[in-house]
Order: C-alpha cells, then structure tokens, then sequence
C-alpha cells in the first residue's frame, strides 16, 4: 500500500500529457476538489456556506479542548459516508446544489500542548497531593509547577501562571480521540505537530472580555500580544508522539504541522517506525530477482494488496474499518503547507519510510512570505505527482477559502505544467489516497 516512488498514470490520463495551463480557463470545481487542511470550527457561523460551497470536501482540524466536539458535530451532520467517488457530479450546478461534505479530525496541535501533561511517566509535570485534606490552593500550586516545568522560560508571574487552565491529562486526550475517531471512520488524526517558533499569547485582561470577538471559538490567540513564552520541545514531542501511536493503532492518516522544526520533526517521527522501515534491495539483489518477482510477491506490510480486484466501496469500507491493533506510527502523513526545502524531502520520501507521505500547499502560508514564495517551486517539482494536496488552512469556511484553495490549484498546476483539468484529478486522487489508503 505504501508506495515510496512516483506511481505512473493511469491509461485515461497518460493519453492526455499534461500542459500548462492557461490562466483564463475556468476552473472545474465539478471534478472535485478537496481542501486538505482547514479550521472553519473557528468560526462556526460560516460552516452555514457547505451548503453552497463547490469545495467538494474540507478536512477540518481539532486542536485544542474547545474544538473537538466541534467538529465532531459538524462532521455528524455533514460527515462523508461513502467513497469520494460517488459525490462526483457532472456540472457546477450539481455540485453546489450536493454542497460540501466534511473529513474531520481529532488532535492537540503543538500550540496547546502545554495544556497536557504526561501522565505515563512516573513523575508527571502536575501531580496533586495524595493526602486526604487536598484543596484549591494545592492544586493551584500542583498547576504552577507544570507551567514552570513546561514552558521556557519558566514563567514567574503569579498573575499570569494562575491565568492558564488546569492542565488535562494526556491519556484523557488519548481516550477521548480514540472514542472520536471509532465514531468516524474515515476521521483523521489532526492537527499535530512541533513548534519552535510559537510563544503564548498573553493573558486576557477583564476589561478585554466585553470587546471579545464572540463569532470565534474560545482559546485562540484573538489578537492578544504574545508573551515571551514558549513550550519546551521536549514536552511537544511526548504529546506528539503519543497521538502517533494512537493513528498507528487506529490505522488512521495524520495531517502534521511543522515550523522551524523540520528536522526535529522527521526525528520525531521517524523514532515511532524504527525498526520498521522497509528493506530497500542493493542493484545486486534487485538483479538476482527474477523479472516480475516483485511484482509478483505480496508484501506482510500491504494490508489492502489483496483487495485491488475487490468492489471499490468495498476496499474503502475495510480499510476504513480496518481491526484495532496497528503498528506504532501512522499509515499515512499529510505535511501541511509544507515550509521547508526540496532536499529535506528526501529523507520523508526515502524508499524505506514504511508511511506514505504526502505534502500540502497553502496560499495563507506558502505564500505568505517572501522565502516562502522563493522556495515553493523548487518543493513543488521535487515532489512525485502522487504527493501532493492542496489546502486552505483558513479560520473559516466560504468564498475566500475557496479562492485561496483555487489559487493554490492553479499555482501547484502551473508549476508542475499540468493543464487544470489533469491537475484537479490527481490532486483529487491524492487525497482519495490519503484519507482511504
């Protein structure tokens, strides 16, 4: 199933070589496109536009305490049900008139993990008193002390130690996501990740609560200053990890962030699949293999390779269905808005990584720089064609997503020369990929 080199095109598409594409050409959203990472759970008024949306679907992303159930309730009402197939429609009108189905996703972004704490160590950060006169003040104390642990510099300010939340455990959040994502089959593990970059916002005042935005949802940054804090990677890496073991066990993809931490990252990862990793055969062994041995031979790791003659629904359903007990990292990973160079590709694309390993591209951050732009040609081209998704990574849903993931589309599709209409269905493809296997 995992396949670490670019696949060939179909018959249908290699019939058509691709072309660049001409910018006046309008663009056809009826063959269905997919925005691969987003968080419109922020503003949940605009979640009233997937009804006329021509966004075929949207992968929305958890990321803290107050969005999880969020969008599990979008996902309820509006949560893919069957193959991304049979939404395929034959004309705009049709597919505005089917509006836009939901792929949710469960998971504790690096920004918030400092609101976890570890509780499988023998010395977790926050630990209360095992006597019986336990009060307030002792677990106020038990708080600052996993604040200070986590967070560098270890913060002193009383006020604002005592403005953060009382810390969750870990195996809760681990509890919670695996109960989600039972309840939705095709739901992804996301948004996760590493952030070295990122520092806390300050703490709220009392006289900023009535000036509060009150059409966000809670426990975003809301334009507040940011404070010199940030969470220790250490502390990052143990939240991460864990919710890659759980995507391992569930048999689920990952949609991962990563910022000024790239190499950290594929570390990271890379410590959940070690001694996984799959043989990679020297010219020598590959030439004392008969022609089509390869081919030939089912590999104990292709869970679905069984299957390729199998009703496609069917396929899907199992995969999607597939019994608890994985291995320890995730079957499939999605690097959103990808921001770091084509040769750190390399190791994430090399023929022994046992996950298959997608990237996404975003206007919102991609191009929201000028190293960005500079570098995002060169990432483009590196990538094999079957790799590649397209997002929005937007705080809401409606037309300015969409026009962000357009322009994604066609950017992605004049880099790579593709004609839009080949370039709408691979894309389109890899995100069948990555979301089924």
């Amino acid at each position: 199933m995992c396949q670490h080199h670019q696949t060939q095109p179909d018959d249908a598409q290699s019939q058509h070589p691709p072309v660049r594409p001409v910018y006046n050409d309008a663009f056809p959203w009826h063959l269905g496109a997919f925005d691969a990472h987003c968080h419109p759970t922020d503003t949940m008024a605009s979640l009233a536009s997937l009804a006329t949306l021509r966004t075929r679907v949207l992968a929305i992303m958890a990321t803290r305490s107050q969005d999880q159930q969020l969008v599990a309730e979008v996902a309820a009402e509006h949560g893919i049900t069957d193959s991304l197939s049979s939404l395929t429609s034959t004309s705009d009108t049709d597919s505005a008139r089917r509006g836009c189905k939901v792929v949710p996703a469960f998971g504790w972004h690096p920004w918030f993990s400092y609101q976890l704490y570890d509780d499988s160590i023998p010395n977790p950060t926050y630990s209360l008193p095992s006597t019986e006169d336990s009060n307030t003040s002792t677990e106020e104390d038990a708080k600052i002390a996993h604040y200070k642990a986590v967070l560098t510099p270890s913060p002193q300010d009383p006020s604002f130690l005592s403005s953060l939340p009382t810390p969750t455990p870990l195996s809760s959040l681990i509890s919670s996501t695996r109960q989600y994502l039972t309840s939705f089959p095709f739901a992804l593990v996301g948004e996760i990740g590493l952030d070295k970059g990122f520092r806390l916002p300050q703490q709220r005042l009392p006289d900023d609560d009535s000036s509060r935005d009150e059409s966000l949802t809670p426990g975003g940054r809301e334009g507040r200053l940011l404070s010199p804090f940030r969470v220790q990677m250490q502390h990052q890496q143990a939240i991460m990890q864990a919710q890659l073991r759980l995507a391992g066990e569930m048999g689920r993809a990952v949609s991962v962030h990563g910022v000024q931490a790239h190499g950290v990252l594929y570390d990271t990862i890379a410590a959940c699949w070690k001694g996984h990793e799959k043989k990679v055969l020297s010219r020598r062994e590959k030439k004392r293999i008969a022609p089509g041995a390869e081919e030939s031979s089912s590999s104990s790791d292709d869970e679905d390779s069984s299957s390729e003659n199998d009703d496609s629904m069917r396929s899907k359903e199992k995969r999607a269905k597939r019994k608890i007990g994985g291995k320890p990292f995730p079957p499939r990973i999605c690097l959103h808005s990808y921001s770091g160079s084509a040769d750190m590709l390399k190791q994430w694309l090399h023929p022994s990584v046992p996950s298959t390993v997608f990237v996404s591209f975003s206007i919102a951050v991609n191009m929201s720089t000028d190293g960005g732009k500079a570098k995002l040609e060169s990432v483009v081209r590196a990538l094999p064609d079957d790799r590649i998704l397209v997002e929005s990574d937007l705080h809401m849903a409606g037309d300015e997503a969409e026009g962000l993931l357009e322009d994604m589309y066609r950017l992605v599709c004049e880099i790579k020369g593709w004609d839009l209409e080949y370039g709408v269905k691979t894309i389109g493809a890899n995100f069948e990929k990555f979301i089924y296997g």
